[in-house]
């Protein structure tokens, strides 16, 4: 996919990033796109649902699984504002997506370091895309609560 593309979608990632942030949730925020179609948008709810599972990437595949009729997201990329952590690569390999573009690295949570061979192995992976941004919307938030 075209870089312009990547950000378009990345840019409606970060949206859901700032609609978590204002709601007090950690700002991430993810996009799927399905054959150039968005097919589910979504952020944290884990303090809203009081559920450590409830990162943006957990429910936004949930979402694209629900509109596209089916647990595989085999057309399908995931756009997230953070580099997903070990149970979201873990739930981003069982959906198959072909496709995950990142924008901020997570050098402390992140699946790179810990579960680096989490995804599908035929995952295509691009990370840094709007990366000051979303880095910018993390750090902001963490500076606001301490």
């Amino acid at each position: 996919m075209e870089q312009g593309k990547d950000e378009r979608y990345m840019r409606m990632a970060l949206q859901e990033a700032k609609v978590a942030f204002e709601a007090g949730e950690i700002p991430v925020g993810a996009v799927v796109v399905c054959k150039d179609r968005v097919v589910a948008r979504a952020h944290n709810l884990t303090e809203r649902l009081g559920d450590v599972t409830a990162h943006a990437e957990m429910q936004a595949i949930t979402a694209a699984a629900a509109t596209l009729g089916g647990k595989y997201l085999t057309d399908c990329t995931l756009y997230v504002t953070l580099e997903p952590c070990v149970m979201c690569a873990g739930a981003i390999g069982w959906s198959q997506l072909p496709r995950l573009i990142f924008g901020a690295g997570d050098d402390k949570r992140g699946y790179r370091r810990f579960a680096p061979d989490a995804l599908h192995p035929k995952t295509e992976v691009e990370s840094g895309v709007l990366a000051d941004e979303c880095a910018a919307l993390m750090k902001d938030f963490f500076s606001k609560r301490r």
